[in-house]
């Protein structure tokens, strides 16, 4: 080599060398940047999470509240003001007929009970998400059929996991509360299926009805939301997706895939 090639090496390695510090700088400033910007935005889902947890905790517990409100003016109000009327019309003389009346004001007390243990239960709404997400769906489908309106099928597939993830269970909940919402509001069906199955680390919850069915890519649809919106939102909230398909005439299947506990 000559001395040339040696100087040119030198001056060579000299800015290798010299700059090599400055590219370690850049390097670790990049990373930081790219290492804090990653810091924040998994803050950011978590606030979005806990969030989203709050608003449906909420929401359930107004849907509970209404739910309770028109039970007590509809059914228990009209129950006991039956068992009132019934009892003010017995009459003392007429032995065989006031016995029929007080068996009829027990039967109707005794029905007023039953509502009023049901409605204890909607109160304890986290005792109920506590049970777990089948007891619950179960309740929701009690009040339903309660209406007589609709004939609701409920099953499962799988084996349901000892422990679930209760976040996720409150999620998914509040997802069949907001179908169920509309298929009562829009779809004017008269029968609805819901199925949950259970695969391995996923849960499948498919709502089906007969109704009218819709556009899914209507703009009227989009326009009023329907509560679309926030069923597909919630979904992806828990790491899922909503796949809701619809057509005129031919009712709405509403799939939701959950990565699962």
């Amino acid at each position: 080599m000559s001395g040339y090639e040696v100087k040119n090496l030198v001056i060579f390695l000299t800015l290798v060398f010299s700059m090599a510090p400055v590219f370690i700088v850049i390097y670790i400033s990049v990373y930081n940047k790219r290492k804090k910007k990653d810091q924040e935005e998994k803050a950011q889902m978590k606030l979005t999470f806990e969030a989203e947890m709050a608003k449906a905790q909420l929401e359930m517990q107004e849907q509970t509240m209404q739910t309770i409100g028109a039970d007590l003016h509809d059914n228990i109000g009209q129950l006991l003001g039956l068992t009132s009327l019934t009892l003010g019309s017995i009459e003392e003389p007429d032995l065989a007929q006031s016995q029929h009346k007080i068996d009829a004001a027990l039967d109707l007390t005794k029905k007023s009970i039953k509502e009023m243990r049901l409605l204890g239960k909607l109160l304890q709404g986290d005792q109920l998400m506590a049970q777990g997400l089948n007891e619950a769906i179960g309740h929701a489908i009690n009040w339903i059929e309660k209406s007589g309106n609709y004939k609701v099928v409920y099953t499962i597939e799988g084996g349901e996991p000892e422990t679930g993830d209760k976040n996720k269970d409150l999620i998914i909940f509040r997802i069949l509360q907001e179908t169920l919402n509309n298929t009562i509001k829009h779809a004017h069906a008269t029968q609805i299926a819901i199925k949950l199955i259970y695969l391995e680390n996923n849960l499948r919850l498919q709502i089906t009805d007969n109704g009218t069915g819709f556009y899914t890519d209507s703009p009227s649809v989009k326009q009023k939301g329907m509560g679309l919106l926030n069923i597909h939102k919630r979904a992806g909230i828990i790491g899922g997706k909503a796949v809701i398909s619809s057509t005129p005439g031919e009712g709405t299947c509403t799939d939701i895939f959950i990565p699962y506990p």
